[in-house]
């Protein structure tokens, strides 16, 4: 959808901000540009709707080399959402995401429709906030509007200049979790520009990493931060990239031990005997249909009745697909030796550290050596 071939950005002054850039975006990607300050990531965004000329080389949405399209009618089928926002202090919300859509001729009733339609999608409601004025919304929600308007005309294309860096940590994370429910339901193809490698580890589909004026890896986040091309890129993720990927390595059900298991309608003695032959002194509870019900200690379970009569809630628990940060951090939070992972309610097994680890190392060598997560192995301790 997107295509770099060669493209540079010299000033008269001699300072090259973008050097010799090749590179392509897919159709529906989302790529986020990451670097320090200076480094021509956003000079590089800004090449695409022509607000900056390339002084050499070829950029092509779609099929078509934009050097000869007309600049105004290119930025009008490409949405742009900015740091700052950039809303009309005078228009309601409304009107404001209706902006394009009326540039480009629709009629005021289906421009509004359009716009309606789009706040409801960024979670804010059109009749509530429609009607409002931008100083009456707070800075999240501005930046919700600009997202909106950005997307009013449907454009294919999304340019996005450190579009949550100007709000607190806490809502610009409920920002992000917004932005990737949206763009699972839209899947426009998205070059996002921050200086933040946790968000662009967490938001991009792949990730350029800049150095000065040129990227020095382009790669999945996974790969980044297991396999940093060079020492620049190992420097500017952190020694703590291993965490960082916890965020972007999935938990599959491979990954999973296999606990005992009773079932909710199960004699309790019945389910006793056998725990106590297996050297078992907790069980998962599951119900007939393979649902989680719970969980219960062998000793709680000599009291008699059925195993669902003394079964406890079950508070640790992830959904399978799941990152690894989410199931460490719920091991954390309940304080648990391991949390269950669920396929909808059905139970599939349980993750443990010891599993957590081995997860993380097989994605770190399975992108290494440019196979899956199965197809990789390596020694573990207890393996020695």
């Amino acid at each position: 959808m997107i295509r770099f071939e060669q493209v540079s950005k010299r000033y008269p002054d001699g300072t090259t901000a973008v050097d010799d850039l090749s590179f392509e975006v897919s159709e529906g990607e989302l790529v986020t540009l990451v670097g320090p300050s200076g480094c021509g990531k956003t000079t590089t965004m800004m090449m695409v709707n022509r607000l900056i000329e390339p002084t050499a080389g070829r950029i092509f949405v779609g099929d078509e080399d934009i050097a000869t399209l007309d600049p105004v009618r290119l930025r009008r089928r490409i949405g742009y959402v900015i740091q700052q926002v950039g809303l009309f202090p005078h228009r309601t919300v409304l009107d404001n995401t209706a902006t394009v859509p009326a540039l480009l001729g629709w009629k005021r009733g289906k421009a509004r429709a359009r716009a309606a339609e789009l706040l409801d999608l960024v979670g804010l409601d059109p009749g509530t906030y429609g009607p409002r004025y931008p100083e009456q919304l707070s800075g999240g929600q501005r930046q919700r509007v600009g997202v909106a308007r950005a997307l009013a005309a449907d454009p294919p294309v999304l340019l996005m200049d450190e579009p949550f860096g100007a709000v607190d940590p806490v809502v610009r994370e409920q920002l992000q979790d917004e932005f990737l429910r949206m763009q699972a339901a839209v899947r426009k193809t998205v070059l996002l520009v921050t200086h933040d490698i946790e968000e662009a580890v967490r938001l991009g589909d792949r990730i350029a990493v800049y150095g000065q004026g040129r990227i020095e890896q382009f790669d999945t986040p996974g790969a980044v931060l297991g396999a940093p091309a060079t020492p620049y890129v190992a420097g500017f993720v952190g020694a703590d990239r291993g965490l960082k990927r916890l965020s972007v390595t999935e938990i599959e059900p491979d990954d999973l031990e296999q606990p005992p298991v009773a079932r909710a309608d199960e004699p309790a003695a019945r389910a006793v005997e056998r725990l106590r032959a297996e050297g078992a002194r907790w069980t998962v509870v599951l119900d007939p249909d393979g649902a989680l019900r719970g969980w219960a200690g062998v000793d709680e379970l000599a009291a008699g009745g059925t195993v669902g009569d003394l079964v406890h809630r079950m508070t640790s628990w992830v959904p399978v697909g799941a990152p690894l940060k989410q199931a460490f951090g719920v091991m954390l939070q309940h304080d648990a030796g391991w949390v269950a992972v669920l396929d909808g309610a059905r139970f599939l097994g349980v993750l443990t550290p010891a599993k957590l680890h081995e997860a993380l190392r097989r994605s770190v060598d399975a992108d290494a050596r440019g196979v899956t997560r199965g197809q990789a192995g390596f020694d573990s301790v207890s393996d020695a």
